[in-house]
């Protein structure tokens, strides 16, 4: 899976810790594993920086305050169509953009998707969790360019399934089922709240340090 976070380009990149299996391998292990020790202590600085508060109520809440409609990016392609080319293996589309074939990983439950039906693009942070983490105060616009963020790792393609076991919770309630990934998802889902200044709760933040803990083993 490919995050394309600038602050965390090269930190999050490298979070695996690969095993040593000969003499030969011991340095490059030895480099990914403070590749991991510095990409979480890189997260922690930002999730130091992220404003503590308790959440607002999701009165006044609606998905089309974030996505009436995927914004167009490229000529016919809109965001999601971007970002299923992007993270997909031969992926073929149609003359409207849309994906007709491809093979994707979801990386939060290490799935190998080879149909588009299987598939969704999640909102890593959830439109309904940044609305109560300080999005119900932007204006309509910002909403919309949170909702379509092509820079930061806010839209993720993942298998349908556990795109509807996540729902709109955070941290503290939902885990990828692959805790080989807590560390890339704790570190992107700070990477998109500091970008966008979104607060975190005292639960949120305990269970993101919790998840960032992985990111040595």
């Amino acid at each position: 899976m490919i995050f394309p976070a600038r602050a965390f380009s090269t930190a999050v990149a490298t979070l695996l810790v690969v095993p040593i299996t000969t003499v030969a391998a011991a340095p490059q292990a030895a480099a990914d594993a403070g590749s991991a020790t510095h990409a979480a202590a890189s997260a922690r600085r930002l999730l130091a920086h992220l404003k503590v508060a308790r959440p607002l109520p999701l009165r006044g809440y609606s998905h089309r305050r974030f996505l009436p409609r995927w914004a167009h990016h490229k000529g016919t392609c809109d965001a999601r169509e971007v970002v299923l080319a992007r993270q997909g293996r031969g992926v073929r589309r149609d003359a409207h953009c849309r994906p007709v074939k491809g093979t994707w990983h979801s990386p939060y439950d290490g799935r190998v998707l080879r149909s588009v039906k299987q598939v969704d693009v999640d909102h890593l942070v959830p439109l309904a969790y940044a609305w109560r983490s300080g999005a119900a105060k932007w204006s309509q616009a910002r909403r919309r360019a949170f909702a379509n963020d092509l820079t930061r790792p806010e839209l993720v393609v993942v298998s349908h399934k556990v795109n509807m076991a996540k729902g709109g919770r955070g941290p503290q309630s939902w885990r990828p089922p692959r805790r080989s990934h807590w560390c890339r998802y704790a570190s992107a889902w700070i990477a998109v709240k500091h970008h966008h200044r979104l607060s975190v709760t005292r639960k949120e933040r305990t269970a993101l340090l919790n998840m960032l803990r992985t990111c040595r083993r």
